[in-house]
């Protein structure tokens, strides 16, 4: 189906406008390890300083104009990095869940973290300088 060049560039202008606005305040990344003798998962959350949170958490059912603060969000950009990292502490999670339960043996598990940070700079340098990766990796996996 051929779209009207007009009506597509509309369409990219109206992409990038969104894209240069939209901001993210929590980012989750899950994970799960499947192994013969059980699955193990790991999930975590991870909020932006901001005032809202999930139900019952510091936020909650107060309007902005309310607490008379800023709203403090993630850049898409930021956002990606923090997605990246949070992943990769998941995946993380989850391969130390087997090797506590001793299903994985420590040289499977230090394999597997290694492809995982491996895997991860990779990306982050896809987004940031690979400098900056590889220091939000050293100082996020410690």
């Amino acid at each position: 189906m051929a779209v009207d060049p007009e009506r597509l560039n509309h369409l990219k202008d109206v992409v990038n406008t969104t894209r240069g606005k939209m901001r993210v305040t929590k980012i989750t990344a899950t994970r799960a390890v499947k192994t013969r003798k059980g699955d193990f998962f790991c999930g975590l959350t991870a909020a932006w300083d901001s005032y809202h949170d999930d139900v019952g958490g510091r936020g909650d059912d107060l309007d902005l104009d309310e607490v008379g603060g800023s709203f403090n969000a993630m850049t898409l950009e930021e956002a990606q990095v923090a997605q990246t990292l949070l992943s990769m502490e998941a995946a993380l999670g989850a391969w130390r869940a087997a090797l506590s339960e001793g299903v994985i043996t420590i040289e499977e598990y230090d394999a597997k973290t290694k492809m995982v940070k491996r895997n991860t700079l990779a990306h982050l340098s896809r987004i940031i300088p690979v400098s900056e990766a590889k220091a939000k990796i050293a100082t996020s996996a410690a």
